[in-house]
């Protein structure tokens, strides 16, 4: 009589070996070329990601600041400050206080009295400009000249662009040619960074005008002290 043995005491057949040893092999160096190919695929791109959120260190482009007096003042169109009546307090505000916070010895005079001032003197824009430092009393003048201001693409109200451009001027109140800028600059930014416009129901009017408000000062002030700015600003690669 033959007697089976119990499933735990059986010895594999030879063929069964074979076959078990086999699909071990080839489990193995499967894993082994698939882990082969994506490691580098996530070398890659960790370092894309570091590459892409890379911080560039700026110089200022104007260093005439430091241990002098400063007025910030700020002239928008007729247009701008029909529809957007904020920008040129916002603008003058914070452009002072990042000079006020990140230049070295200056004294920024409050926005309040730059704006009072303006308001006081009508025909102010008028003014040559070593005049306008005269009445201010500061050595110094950042006169902003915002010539475009726009939260929609023109003539489209259904999409949004907000785009703000102006000149950036430096008015030196000893300088012996003190009617003309001692230095200028073009600042043109865009929000949100987008190659075409974006719906309307994908931001509020006022979340654009916040954005496009910022990223105009932060340019403009960046151009008086030293700062980190993105490698890669539309953060593309």
């Amino acid at each position: 009589m033959t007697t089976s043995l119990p499933p735990s005491t059986r010895r594999p057949s030879p063929a069964r070996l074979l076959g078990v040893a086999l699909l071990g092999a080839t489990i193995a160096t499967t894993l082994f070329t698939a882990s082969g190919c994506m490691v580098p695929g996530i070398i890659g791109a960790v370092g894309n990601e570091i590459e892409r959120n890379k911080k560039l260190e700026v110089l200022a482009e104007y260093e005439g600041l430091a241990n002098r007096t400063v007025a910030v003042v700020v002239h928008a169109d007729a247009s701008t400050l029909y529809e957007y009546p904020q920008v040129v307090v916002n603008v003058a505000a914070n452009v002072g206080f990042r000079i006020q916070r990140e230049v070295e010895g200056v004294s920024v005079l409050a926005p309040a009295t730059v704006i009072q001032w303006q308001y006081a003197t009508p025909a102010w824009s008028t003014l040559p400009y070593g005049d306008i430092a005269d009445e201010l009393g500061v050595d110094r003048v950042v006169f902003i000249d915002i010539y475009e201001f726009r939260l929609n693409p023109p003539g489209n109200q259904y999409m949004w662009e907000g785009v703000a451009a102006g000149t950036v001027g430096v008015i030196e109140r000893e300088s012996a040619d003190r009617d003309m800028f001692a230095a200028s600059f073009d600042v043109r930014t865009q929000f949100p960074l987008a190659s075409e416009p974006i719906p309307r129901e994908a931001a509020t009017a006022q979340a654009m005008l916040q954005g496009v408000m910022t990223k105009f000062v932060q340019k403009s002030a960046w151009l008086f002290y030293t700062h980190l700015e993105d490698k890669y600003p539309d953060k593309q690669m």
